[in-house]
């Protein structure tokens, strides 16, 4: 029988596959997963909920306790990120709704498989999973600044606020304060603590149910955008080249230990899909399919990513000391 930590350490694999599955099923039999994005809100509400559930929100205070370290991820995501972000940004075309794609992906930090990624990486994946709360507190604060800093008045015509609001309401706080709910039911109740346990084996297979479900219904319609599909992937490319790099600079400015600094490294590169996802399910019907569809590209680039990743930071980029 399958156990849960074998399920996480092939999550990888089990994503490219599903992704390959995907793909073919929406390009063969189009009319039918056409209809499956009716189900998409459904299938995220869920998968944003079993990933919500692993988040430790009971143990916030905890999650200060390595001070130092705090300060090198929100240095790394806010403040070297978005400039990465808006230099890379200068390469594409002035088209708003691209722009948006691509700000509402890679401006948010990754709070769930970047904990399987850095244990696979022998980075401090305890570290990561301690500070989940924070880096999801501070990325829904911090985004709605960041795009009226780089888009300004753009932003505001493209997001119609009542949609996103729902979207952000339905899909995003009521998942999150249920899972908040039971955590804290969970530590007066061993009928509470059996859902968290069962809720942990859910992330995974509803990371692919999600991944199936948007891909194979959405694939159809890219044929539409494929021009710009195109462009954006150098750009996800230059990210994950680029983070690293400067994620391994500021652990050593910081002087963080070797599993703090490979823990910030993949911090650094790891992105948010899937939690914007819906943000950008909830844009009006012309510009969501594009907006998703530069989403999901990021997702895919960051899975192959990651497979190097996890070789190349604890052998080359952040060795251990002999």
């Amino acid at each position: 029988m399958i156990t849960r930590e074998q399920l996480e350490n092939n999550q990888v694999w089990l994503y490219v596959i599903v992704l390959v599955i995907a793909a073919g099923f929406g390009l063969i039999v189009p009319d039918f997963s056409g209809q499956l994005d009716v189900t998409i809100s459904v299938v995220i509400a869920i998968l944003m909920y079993s990933m919500f559930s692993q988040i430790p929100f009971t143990s916030l205070k905890k999650s200060f306790a390595n001070r130092r370290f705090i300060w090198a991820l929100l240095t790394v995501n806010y403040l070297a990120v978005p400039i990465v972000v808006w230099l890379l940004s200068k390469l594409l075309p002035e088209y708003p709704p691209l722009l948006l794609g691509i700000y509402l992906v890679l401006l948010t930090p990754c709070i769930d498989y970047v904990i399987v990624f850095t244990a696979l990486g022998r980075g401090n994946e305890k570290i990561i999973l301690m500070s989940t709360p924070i880096l999801f507190i501070t990325q829904m604060l911090l985004l709605p600044l960041y795009l009226w800093l780089f888009m300004g008045g753009d932003a505001a015509e493209i997001v119609n606020p009542i949609p996103f609001l729902e979207a952000f309401f339905g899909l995003i706080v009521i998942p999150l304060g249920l899972a908040i709910a039971l955590q804290i039911f969970a530590k007066k109740s061993l009928v509470g603590e059996k859902i968290i346990d069962i809720s942990a084996w859910l992330p995974v297979p509803f990371m692919a149910l999600t991944l199936f479900v948007v891909v194979s219904s959405q694939i159809g319609k890219l044929s539409t955008y494929i021009d710009l599909i195109i462009k954006v992937i150098p750009i996800y490319i230059a990210f994950i080249i680029i983070m690293p790099i400067i994620s391994r600079f500021i652990a050593k400015w910081f002087k963080l230990d070797i599993g703090s600094g490979r823990a910030l490294i993949f911090s650094g590169a790891t992105r948010n899909s899937l939690v914007v996802l819906p943000l950008a399910l909830a844009l009006p019907d012309n510009l969501s399919t594009l907006v998703a569809a530069i989403i999901v590209t990021q997702t895919i680039v960051e899975l192959a990513g990651e497979l190097i990743y996890i070789r190349l930071v604890p052998n080359l980029l952040l060795r251990q000391k002999k």
